[in-house]
C-alpha cells in the first residue's frame, strides 16, 4: 500500500496561476482550460497503486488557487481515496485560527499546509505563529514546502534550518517539510534528526533523483523520518516512483516509506 503526503487536486485557477510558468517549462505541459475531474487524479493515483493522496487546499496572499472548500468537495467524491489537508491566509491571524478548527472539526482533514515561499517570509515569521499554535492544541500536523521554489518566486525562505527555531518553540508540534530540502537537503536531515517531531516527504521529486545524503537517510537512522510525496499534478506516482528498486530498500524501510510513516503522522485509518 502507498500513500501519498503531499497532493493537490487541482482547480482551473491553480493550474492556470502564471507562478507556475517555470513548472511548465520544466514539465513541457500546457495551460489547461478546463476544470480536472476528481476521477482523473483516482486514475493517477491507481496506476501508480497509491491507496491514499493527501490533497491540499492553496490559500496565496492575492488570491486563493484551492480553497478548503472545494477540497472538502472534492474528497466526498472519493472518501476512500482523497485526505483533505487545508490552508489558511496568516496575514489574519484570528480569521486563520477559526478556520484551522473548521477544517479539523468541522470538515475532517488531516493537517494544515502553509507554504512561506507564497507569502515571501521564513516560517519564523510572527504570521505563523498561531498557526502553529492551533496545530499544535488540535494534534494535527502543520505541513510546509523547505528547499528550492520551483514556481517563480523566492527559495531562501524555504531553508530547512528555519524549522529548526520552530521545533524548539513548538516542541508538540508535528511538521512535515516537504520537497527534500534540496538544495539544503542536509539542513534538513540535520533538523528531522535533532526533532523527533520533523519528518521530511519527498514529494517534486522522482526516486531517481533523490540526493546521495536522503537516500542513506532512508538506509539508516531516517527511515521513521521520510514519506512519499508527488505533489501532483507537477508528478504522478507512477513517475515518482520510477527508479524506486534502484534504492535497494529492505522491505519493512520501504513499508515505513511508502505507507506506514505517513499512516502514523497523519493519524489515518
Amino acid at each position: 500500500m502507498i500513500i501519498d503526503a503531499w497532493a493537490q487536486h487541482p482547480t482551473l485557477r491553480h493550474l492556470q496561476d502564471p507562478i507556475f510558468d517555470s513548472l511548465r517549462r520544466w514539465t513541457k505541459g500546457g495551460i489547461p482550460t478546463s476544470e480536472v475531474p476528481v476521477a482523473a487524479t483516482i486514475a493517477m493515483m491507481d496506476a501508480g497503486h497509491v491507496s491514499k493522496s493527501l490533497i491540499s487546499a492553496w490559500v496565496a496572499p492575492r488570491n486563493v488557487m484551492i480553497s478548503n472548500d472545494e477540497v472538502v468537495e472534492f474528497v466526498k467524491q472519493a472518501p476512500d481515496r482523497l485526505v483533505g489537508v487545508g490552508s489558511v491566509d496568516i496575514s489574519k491571524p484570528m480569521a486563520a485560527v477559526r478556520e484551522i478548527k473548521r477544517c479539523i472539526n468541522e470538515l475532517g482533514f488531516k493537517a494544515i499546509r502553509v507554504l512561506p515561499w507564497l507569502w515571501e517570509v521564513p516560517p519564523t515569521d510572527r504570521r505563523f505563529y498561531p498557526v502553529y499554535t492551533a496545530c499544535a492544541e488540535l494534534g494535527v500536523p502543520f505541513c510546509t514546502q523547505i528547499g528550492h521554489t520551483g514556481p517563480l518566486m523566492p527559495s531562501e525562505v524555504g531553508r530547512p534550518i528555519y524549522l529548526d527555531q520552530v521545533a524548539l518553540d513548538f516542541p508538540e508540534l508535528v511538521i512535515v517539510g516537504g520537497h527534500i530540502g534540496y538544495p539544503w537537503t542536509e539542513e534538513a536531515i540535520a533538523v528531522a534528526t535533532k526533532h523527533e517531531n520533523v519528518y521530511i516527504d519527498t514529494s517534486a521529486y522522482t526516486a531517481k533523483r533523490y540526493p546521495p545524503e536522503l537516500i542513506r537517510f532512508l538506509h539508516s537512522h531516517g527511515k521513521r523520518k521520510v514519506l512519499f510525496g508527488t505533489n501532483y499534478p507537477m508528478l504522478t506516482a507512477e513517475n515518482a516512483l520510477a527508479g524506486l528498486d534502484e534504492l535497494a530498500l529492505d522491505e519493512e524501510s520501504k513499508n515505513l516509506f511508502l505507507y506506514e510513516n505517513a499512516k502514523r503522522v497523519f493519524k489515518l485509518d
